[in-house]
């Protein structure tokens, strides 16, 4: 028996497995659609069921390859529209072109604005989100975002995993994850330190200091995504330089690009806990990496709005 038969669950090609685990959690079969391309690289979308008058969710985070995943989102929610959906939620559990929210210098594009602009005036009637990058970001759209927290995850994964939090000290690597952190920090009820970094260019990172009690510290270092894994090797190492007894690390959206793995191999780092926002490739999984997933608070989420229940108490 269907529980929910007015919601329609698709997904292109950006993490399957992902929207597989959120239908399994809902008790539904993922909902029929073929993404492919044409010769030239064009992308082909055919929706293979009937959603006229339902409730449809495209799972589709914006990750590598970026430009096609955001197309095949964007080129799905226009054929919902079409086919006379009555919503269409895009939910995007990694928000690509996020890191350029606002004008840091001049003549730079607000690329975060305009994904958002893009996935509006192609039909999108809601948003769900995991730990954007910059809370500000929902401000950009001018249609109802549901953003979701993985905080609660994190917490309990280490609740879990260690014994006593008699020397731990959550650390945030720069003053910009400084919220995130101290969300971490209340929820385990130890203290927070503050690496104070600053970016000279993009990727590319200085630490200058470290504000807080570490020493002899089991240290927790927090994050909302690992890109090339600069920032939180280089916190690892200085941490360590100056008398942290171990280094763990979490984010929420593990881009890894480029010499990530290498450096995390390399790396003081013991641990690195992840969820599957964006799918772990083969070559991406070293031993040091745990990955918790996210699909049931995405489909406890999607019940929620479905059935019109506060999802804030996700948090609580």
């Amino acid at each position: 028996m269907v529980r929910y038969k007015n919601i329609k669950i698709f997904t292109g090609n950006a993490n399957p497995r992902l929207a597989s685990e959120i239908t399994e959690y809902l008790g539904m079969e993922l909902s029929r659609s073929t993404v492919t391309k044409f010769s030239d690289g064009e992308i082909s979308v055919s929706i293979g069921e009937g959603v006229r008058g339902a409730d449809c969710y495209i799972i589709q985070p914006i990750c590598t390859p970026v430009n096609d995943n955001l197309m095949e989102l964007l080129i799905m929610t226009d054929a919902l529209l079409r086919a006379s959906a009555k919503r269409i939620t895009a939910v995007m559990p990694y928000y690509g072109y996020a890191r350029q929210d606002r004008k840091s210098k001049a003549r730079d594009p607000i690329s975060a604005k305009m994904v958002a602009n893009i996935l509006v005036t192609a039909g999108a009637s809601r948003v769900l989100t995991v730990d954007l990058h910059a809370g500000q970001i929902q401000g950009f759209f001018d249609i109802p975002v549901d953003h979701l927290l993985t905080i609660n995850l994190q917490s309990d994964y280490y609740k879990e995993h260690f014994s006593s939090f008699d020397d731990v000290v959550v650390v945030s690597p720069d003053v910009g994850s400084v919220t995130r952190a101290g969300r971490l920090a209340e929820r385990l009820e130890v203290p927070l330190a503050i690496i104070d970094k600053r970016r000279p260019e993009p990727n590319v990172a200085e630490i200058m200091n470290i504000i807080g009690d570490i020493e002899g510290k089991r240290a927790i270092m927090v994050d909302d995504l690992i890109d090339t894994a600069g920032t939180i090797t280089q916190g690892a190492a200085e941490l360590i330089k100056k008398g942290v007894a171990e280094v763990y690390a979490c984010c929420t959206h593990a881009v890894l690009s480029g010499p990530a793995i290498q450096r995390l191999i390399e790396s003081d780092v013991k641990e690195l806990l992840i969820t599957d926002t964006i799918p772990l490739s083969q070559e991406k999984h070293i031993d040091k990496i745990k990955v918790i997933s996210i699909a049931p608070l995405i489909g406890e989420a999607i019940i929620r709005i479905h059935e019109d229940i506060s999802i804030s108490k996700l948090f609580i």
